[in-house]
């Protein structure tokens, strides 16, 4: 397949990974006030992408499996599509509940199976491009997103603040449409008979895929609970409110430029042990920075929490990194991805139930810094140069040898 076509598939699907989700954050009081519900009612759309996540990623392998990754993929921005097209002319609550969660659960499609398609479709020098794209535009996704907001001005602007983002779902589809038509469905291939058996080991008998799992997953809660969190934790401690809301523009800023960076890091680098450990710490020393003195210099404990976000693009870039068959790949991406979801709209819960019943952040920072200890020793397996591919065929064989004895 031409580059030109695969860079247009991953960018089109890359854009509408996040902004669909985030762009209903800036409306939601009206949304809420237009379908005459309360404000936990309304919460339930802040939970939904974690738990969405977590459920598909269990499902999607499976049905890429069964009719291919190219036809799984744009059945993922069909369910996007619909979703964010139809909402904004309901005026029900649980209609729009159901279409928003179709919508998340196409995105849930694109999270787990696009490194694999990546893994399966590029030839090697476009890899590292496309990984790029993905992880870049992610995070681009994500800082657009709620811009929305501020392109429409009347009082019942919701409808085409979430409405706009049907527009690049359509050309996602039709980009899709196009590759299926292309490749077909047979894209994601049987293992041979060689492998077959490694490739339905559990991924839980595979180290690096565990520690992969503890890796994304803390990484994951903590930047959501830096999203959700943030903002309040530093006005508590002294820090003016248009500095925190800057905090989270820087946030999101470095989430993009690690995006650009870390694929290319992953892949030019072969012992990146020292750099996971690294992004780690800096993500602690911006947790230490606000238990210390957050009013200090609350700027640079942003940047540190962001420079420490690079952990996220590393993550996705490890997927394919650390696999050489797109099946592999598929399967850790579905075994790393809903897990962390749930961990990562676990903790912020955590983190919000503690803080009502405590009323301080010291308890809440302390608990942060015990995490990242957590993430510090996975960081240093799931960065060791090995593939996930040969520790199932280890367990395998040593499977059968048990067996045969």
């Amino acid at each position: 397949m031409s580059t030109v076509l695969c860079v247009a598939a991953v960018l089109a699907f890359s854009i509408n990974l996040r902004a669909g989700i985030v762009s209903l954050g800036p409306v939601l009081g009206q949304v809420r006030d237009t379908l005459k519900v309360s404000t936990s009612a309304a919460g339930v759309f802040t939970a939904l992408p974690g738990f969405a996540f977590a459920v598909m990623g269990w499902c999607t392998v499976p049905l890429a499996r069964r009719i291919g990754l190219s036809p799984a993929l744009l059945t993922g921005g069909t369910m996007i599509l619909t979703g964010l097209a139809a909402r904004p002319f309901l005026n029900n609550y649980w209609p729009f509940l159901l279409l928003t969660g179709l919508a998340v659960c196409g995105i849930a499609v694109g999270n787990v199976l696009l490194p694999a398609w990546i893994q399966s479709h590029a030839v090697q020098n476009q890899r590292l491009l496309l990984m790029t794209i993905y992880t870049t535009v992610i995070g681009l996704s994500a800082s657009v997103g709620p811009l929305s907001a501020m392109w429409f001005g009347d009082e019942n602007s919701w409808r085409a603040v979430l409405g706009v983002w049907a527009i690049p779902a359509a050309i996602l589809v039709c980009v899709w449409l196009v590759v299926c038509l292309r490749i077909g469905s047979g894209d994601l291939p049987h293992p041979t008979s060689a492998h077959s058996s490694a490739s339905e080991q559990s991924m839980w008998s595979s180290p690096t895929a565990v520690a992969m799992l503890v890796f994304f997953s803390l990484q994951s809660a903590g930047f959501y609970t830096q999203i959700g969190w943030l903002p309040q934790l530093m006005m508590d401690r002294g820090v003016e409110h248009s500095t925190a809301s800057v905090a989270l523009i820087v946030l999101g800023f470095m989430g993009v430029i690690g995006g650009v960076i870390m694929p290319t890091v992953v892949a030019r680098i072969r012992n990146i042990t020292p750099l996971a450990i690294s992004i780690t710490l800096l993500t602690m020393t911006g947790w230490v920075g606000l238990l210390w003195n957050t009013a200090a210099a609350p700027l640079l404990w942003a940047v540190l929490l962001g420079l420490g976000g690079f952990s996220f693009p590393l993550a996705l870039a490890l997927l394919s990194a650390r696999t050489r068959s797109p099946l592999v790949t598929a399967r850790l991406s579905g075994f790393v991805q809903p897990y962390g979801y749930l961990v990562a709209g676990a903790v912020p819960l955590v983190v919000g139930v503690l803080y009502s019943a405590v009323g301080s952040w010291t308890l809440i920072l302390s608990l942060l810094l015990a995490l990242g200890s957590i993430q510090l020793l996975a960081s240093t397996r799931c960065a060791r140069n090995v593939t996930i591919d040969k520790e199932l065929e280890l367990r395998a064989t040593a499977h059968s040898s048990h067996m045969a004895i």
